[in-house]
């Protein structure tokens, strides 16, 4: 991979971060009636979030660039990133507040997500302090937020790794994720619009046969592609059970990348990590602030080969 030489940061992740509230049902729920009683949690969420905390806890140097509010979410956020040592110049401040998202979650762990972005499609970062930031970083993942594409000019000429999650996709040639596609060297997405990603895997290497495609699919596992692989992968178990599925894909895109792009390993075994971090995210719920730790990943990693 480019620009391997040691940096200050091992990662910055560019993304949004906010709060998210989980509204845990006790059975399946019911929307013809005007009252349910639920179990609701907030936490520090999102992709932005779940990642760099992600590689945070995994003990690798990272650094933030996104936005949260001058109000008790945002301090919330500030508090959780500082425990975690993450690197937070680059936090800009939203002055609509802090993002927030409502999770309806399932008895078996699915979700269905209701997002709150602010004035994430009109924000202008400060593009000097995220070149400084980007060019302190050994590789940059991103997630999606219509401000981050200015960005990617700068982490391209900086000749850094770039890897983004685009979510759930449900057209591969959706003109919003189109400026991500083509600066990333790393590409994960959501299978859960398609029955399988060959799809979007073909689609995509046709036109950029460089990139590296990793697609999560829940409890059927992921796939990865290039133009001279593919292969489909089981997914893993894990002693404790499924019970929130918020943040799986994050731990994927982080296990895979920070095995890959910081430690070299091989494709296949940087899959297998990437899910076991996905995971062991699922045992956990409502909460980003106990995500696998690099001595555990190392643990199922040897158990698992």
């Amino acid at each position: 991979m480019k620009n391997s030489d040691r940096k200050e940061n091992d990662v910055v992740v560019v993304g949004n971060v906010g709060i998210d509230t989980n509204v845990y049902f006790y059975g399946e729920p019911r929307f013809d009636v005007e009252s349910n009683y639920t179990t609701n949690i907030d936490y520090v969420g999102q992709a932005g979030g779940y990642s760099a905390r992600g590689f945070a806890q995994l003990g690798y140097k990272t650094a933030f660039i996104g936005y949260v509010g001058n109000d008790f979410s945002g301090d919330y956020v500030r508090r959780e990133f500082e425990r975690d040592g993450i690197n937070m110049d680059g936090l800009f401040v939203d002055s609509t507040g802090t993002g927030r998202s409502i999770n309806f979650m399932y008895p078996d762990g699915r979700r269905k997500n209701f997002y709150d972005a602010k004035a994430h499609m009109h924000l202008q970062p400060d593009l000097n302090k995220c070149r400084e930031i980007l060019a302190k970083s050994a590789f940059a993942h991103f997630s999606i937020p219509n401000w981050a594409r200015l960005l990617l000019p700068i982490a391209k000429e900086l000749e850094l790794t770039i890897s983004c999650d685009l979510q759930d996709v449900t057209d591969v040639h959706d003109p919003y994720r189109r400026d991500f596609i083509e600066a990333s060297d790393i590409l994960f997405f959501s299978c859960v619009n398609f029955e399988r990603p060959e799809t979007v895997f073909s689609a995509i290497l046709k036109e950029f046969p460089n990139k590296i495609l990793i697609s999560g699919m829940g409890e059927r596992g992921c796939a990865l592609a290039t133009k001279d692989y593919f292969d489909f992968f089981d997914a893993v178990d894990l002693p404790d059970p499924v019970i929130d599925t918020n943040g799986a894909g994050d731990g994927l895109a982080v296990g895979f990348t920070s095995s890959h792009i910081l430690q070299k390993y091989s494709l296949h075994d940087s899959i297998l990590r990437g899910q076991i971090a996905a995971r062991w995210t699922c045992t956990q719920k409502a909460t980003s602030s106990n995500l696998i730790t690099k001595t555990k990943l190392d643990d199922f990693f040897q158990q698992k080969r």
